[in-house]
C-alpha cells in the first residue's frame, strides 16, 4: 500500500485478432452437389486440443489429430534462437467409424435417423481415446486405440514350397498387401496347410509344432463401442455433457435431463423433469444442458423461453427447483409474434473457469455472470439486419435454426455462426469493441465488417440497427447479399489457442490468429 487513493487505471482491451485460413477438409468444388449424409452436424475439440472430432448426418464420427506439436524439438533457448514465426495448429485425418445406424421405432412408427447430434470427449487412459456420441435416442461410449497387427507364424509346412493339384500356393514373401481382421489378426494363407493342396514329404512330418501368434510392427486404429445407453429418452436428445468427476454425464431431451454413470448403461437417474401433468399446459422445453467445468455438483440448462437455470445436485435428488434463474426482462411494448420464437436459446457454454455462461438465441449472443442474475453482462448482435426479414425466415423455417456458440480458452472472446457461411467473433473483455465477421472459405476476411458495433444492452441501439437494416432488405450491414440455405451452425474454439474449427455443409474449415 502506497497511501495513494487514486484508483489504478483499468487494463486496455486486447487488440483485435487478425484471422487467417489454416486448413480445410472435405472442400467441395464449385457446383458440386453435397450429399445429405455428408453434412457435418457436430464438432468438438478434446481437452488438450490435440484431437478434434466431427459427426455427420450419416452417423459417422471422424477424428483428426494435431501434427505441428511434434515438428520442432530442442530446448526453449534453441527455439527462441531460431525465432520461428507463430505456428498455427495443423491437423490430419486420423480415423473414422460408423457410430449410429438408422433405426425404426415400431412402437411409435417413427424413423430414428442416424445423424450425430453431439460429441463429447472423455478422459484419456493408457493411450486410448474415449468419447461419447449421440443421435436422437441412443448414446454410445467409444474407445479408439492403436493395436498392433498380429500374425500367425511357425507353421509346420512352408506354403511357398507346397505344390498340389497343379498349383503353387501363394508365396509368404508376396508383395501384395494382406488384409487384416477387425481384431488385429491376419487371415494369412498359411492356414491352408490343412487343405488338400499340400503334398507331405516322404516319411511324414518329423514333428508337430504349435503355431504362434506374433505382433508385427504395423498398427491399426480400432474403434470399439464400450457402452450403449438406450431407452431412456422419450423425446429427442439435444445435449450430452461430461461431469468434471470423470465418472458421470448428463443427457437432455425436450422435457427431461438424465444422469448416467459411464460404467452403467442400463440405469440412469432422472434429475430434471419439466413435463406437466397435462401436456396442454406445456409452455417451454429444455433446449441445452451443460455441466459446470470444475464443480461436479452444478449444471445449467436453457429453455425455449430464453431463460437459463443453474441447479445444484446437492440440494435434492430431483432438481425441480433451481438455485439461480438467468433471464432478461422483456422491454415494455416490444412484444411481437416472433418475440418468443427468437428468444429461444439454442446453445449454452460455460467459460473455462466456470464464472460465465454464454448463450445463443436466434438474434444475439449473451454473456452471463453466474454471480449476477439480474441480466447479461454483455449482449452481442449477431445479424440484426435480418430483423426486418423475420416473416420470411418464419415462412421458410429458418427462424428455427439452432446455432451453436463457443468461448476462447482465455475467456476474452466469443464466437457464433450466421447465414451465408459467415461466423462472428466478439471481444468480451471490458472496453473491447472487437466484432469481426468471417467467412468459411479460404479467404475468411473477404466480408469483413468495416465498422465493428459495440456490444450493447440498450433497446434504443437495437431499434436503430433495425431501421438501418430495413433500408436495404436482402443484404447485410455491408451491402452483401445473404443466403439462408448456407448456414454455419456448428463451430468450436481450441481450448488453449486462438484457433476455430467450423463446419460449412460437408467441409471442415480451420482458422487461427
Amino acid at each position: 500500500m502506497n497511501g495513494d487513493d487514486t484508483a489504478a487505471p483499468s487494463a486496455p482491451p486486447p487488440p483485435q485478432l487478425e484471422w487467417k485460413f489454416s486448413q480445410v477438409f472435405g472442400e467441395r468444388a464449385a457446383g458440386e452437389e453435397v450429399q445429405e449424409v455428408d453434412i457435418i452436424s457436430a464438432i468438438e475439440f478434446d481437452k488438450s486440443g490435440d484431437h478434434l472430432a466431427t459427426g455427420d448426418r450419416g452417423g459417422r464420427v471422424v477424428l483428426f489429430e494435431r501434427t505441428d506439436t511434434k515438428d520442432h524439438g530442442g530446448s526453449r533457448r534453441d527455439l527462441e534462437r531460431m525465432d520461428y514465426p507463430i505456428r498455427h495448429p495443423e491437423f490430419r485425418y486420423k480415423t473414422e467409424f460408423q457410430s449410429h445406424e438408422p433405426e425404426f421405432d415400431y412402437l411409435k412408427s417413427l424413423e430414428i435417423e442416424e445423424k450425430i447430434n453431439k460429441i463429447r470427449w472423455c478422459q484419456t487412459a493408457n493411450g486410448a481415446l474415449f468419447l461419447l456420441s449421440t443421435n436422437d435416442k441412443t448414446i454410445k461410449f467409444w474407445k479408439v486405440q492403436e493395436k498392433k497387427v498380429k500374425k500367425i507364424s511357425d507353421m509346420n509346412l512352408d506354403p511357398s514350397k507346397a505344390v498340389g493339384n497343379g498349383s503353387v500356393a501363394s508365396s509368404s514373401n508376396s508383395t501384395s498387401p494382406k488384409p487384416y481382421l477387425a481384431n488385429g489378426g491376419s487371415p494369412d494363407r498359411s492356414y491352408s496347410y490343412l487343405s488338400n493342396d499340400f503334398s507331405f514329404p516322404p516319411g511324414g512330418i518329423p514333428s508337430l509344432r504349435l503355431p504362434t501368434v506374433v505382433s508385427s510392427p504395423e498398427t491399426s486404429l480400432v474403434a470399439r463401442c464400450r457402452r450403449v445407453y438406450a431407452h431412456a429418452h422419450d423425446y429427442h436428445i439435444n445435449s450430452i455433457s461430461n461431469n468434471s468427476d470423470g465418472e458421470t454425464f448428463i443427457s437432455a431431451d425436450d422435457l427431461r435431463i438424465n444422469l448416467w454413470n459411464l460404467e452403467i448403461s442400463n440405469q440412469s437417474f432422472n434429475i430434471v423433469d419439466v413435463k406437466p401433468a397435462n401436456m396442454e399446459d406445456l409452455t417451454e422445453v429444455i433446449t441445452s444442458a451443460e455441466f459446470h467445468p470444475t464443480h461436479c455438483n452444478m449444471l445449467a440448462y436453457s429453455s425455449s423461453k430464453g431463460s437459463i437455470r443453474l441447479n445444484d445436485l446437492r440440494q435434492s435428488a430431483l432438481c425441480d427447483s433451481h438455485s439461480k434463474l438467468f433471464e432478461e426482462q422483456e422491454a415494455p411494448g416490444s412484444r411481437s409474434f416472433f418475440t418468443e420464437i427468437i428468444a429461444s436459446i439454442s446453445d449454452i457454454k460455460f467459460s473455462k473457469d466456470g464464472r460465465f455462461i454464454l448463450s445463443r438465441d436466434y438474434m444475439t449472443l449473451k454473456l452471463w455472470d453466474i454471480n449476477m442474475d439480474s441480466g447479461p453482462v454483455s449482449t452481442f448482435q449477431v445479424h440484426e439486419y435480418l430483423r426486418p426479414k423475420l416473416c420470411d425466415l418464419y415462412e421458410n423455417d429458418s427462424i428455427f435454426d439452432k446455432f451453436e456458440c463457443c468461448l476462447s480458452g482465455d475467456g476474452m472472446r466469443v464466437a457464433t455462426g450466421s447465414y451465408s457461411n459467415l461466423f462472428r467473433v466478439f471481444g468480451c473483455s471490458p472496453g473491447s469493441t472487437e466484432a469481426t465477421t468471417l467467412e468459411a472459405s479460404k479467404n475468411p476476411m473477404r466480408r469483413q465488417v468495416q465498422t465493428p458495433s459495440r456490444p450493447s444492452r440498450s433497446l434504443s441501439s437495437i431499434t436503430r440497427v433495425v431501421r438501418r437494416g430495413a433500408d436495404s432488405p436482402g443484404v447485410d450491414a455491408n451491402g452483401n447479399s445473404f443466403d439462408f440455405t448456407t448456414k454455419l451452425l456448428h463451430l468450436a474454439w481450441h481450448p488453449s489457442e486462438n484457433s476455430i474449427a467450423c463446419a460449412a455443409a460437408n467441409s471442415l474449415y480451420m482458422y487461427y490468429a
